[in-house]
């Protein structure tokens, strides 16, 4: 896992992580061009094409309606049910998985305004995001957040069986904004939400949904929740 810190992003609309193989994609492009080696060329400005298309980074609309909690991801909704428990939170919770493909963004934004009260990063295989079982057995990190109210989430990032590259510029105490970025993972993977037991779902499985911009759910605030039709 890679956790160095992410700088603001640039005025080039691609992931921050990325920029180094965008960069070195079109110098070799371009030398290849120059020394006219056609086929070379060509397949070098295809590749050149794809990284730039999928380190893309494009701007969102962030809601504001009280209490709603947006997607961490770009993606598929493949889990929505009731826990027990879990192993981040360790409380009653609803669990909802959202599976990435390699077509998606894989920019990863902060689904609830808090403060990160724990990152925990546990090692593990790489067998396919879309299983079940990826939850419990794959590489994944997970940062535990804490709202101004007090209610407690988890959002895992978890690696997949081409990504193997987690990324996270977050840490322990920071406090994060609605929607704003906080990592992404390479290639396509999966991203599981821990929510308190007495949420407000507001999505189904099988639905699409966009980081930053798709409402999940409500949280429950004393009857502050909005009525969802």
């Amino acid at each position: 896992m890679n956790n160095s810190k992410w700088p603001e992003r640039s005025v080039i609309p691609f992931a921050i992580p990325g920029l180094k193989f965008v960069f070195a994609a079109a110098i070799l492009t371009g030398l290849l061009f120059l020394m006219e080696w056609t086929v070379l060329w060509c397949f070098s400005a295809f590749i050149t094409i794809f990284i730039c298309w999928f380190f893309r980074d494009p701007e969102r609309t962030v809601p504001d309606q009280y209490n709603c909690l947006v997607s961490p991801a770009d993606g598929k909704i493949i889990v929505v049910e009731e826990k027990t428990t879990n192993e981040f939170t360790h409380e009653d919770c609803i669990k909802i998985s959202i599976f990435m493909n390699v077509f998606n963004v894989h920019v990863n934004r902060i689904p609830f305004k808090g403060t990160v009260e724990d990152v925990i990063y546990v090692p593990g295989k790489f067998i396919n995001a879309s299983f079940d079982k990826a939850s419990e057995h794959n590489e994944r990190n997970a940062l535990v957040i804490r709202t101004d109210s007090g209610a407690l989430y988890g959002v895992v990032q978890i690696a997949g069986l081409i990504a193997k590259r987690i990324i996270c510029k977050v840490k322990k105490g920071d406090q994060m904004e609605r929607g704003s970025r906080y990592g992404m993972i390479s290639f396509g993977s999966r991203l599981d939400l821990y929510l308190p037991s007495d949420s407000k779902i507001s999505v189904r499985l099988g639905q699409k949904v966009q980081a930053g911009s798709t409402i999940l759910a409500y949280l429950n605030d004393h009857d502050r929740i909005p009525t969802i039709t």
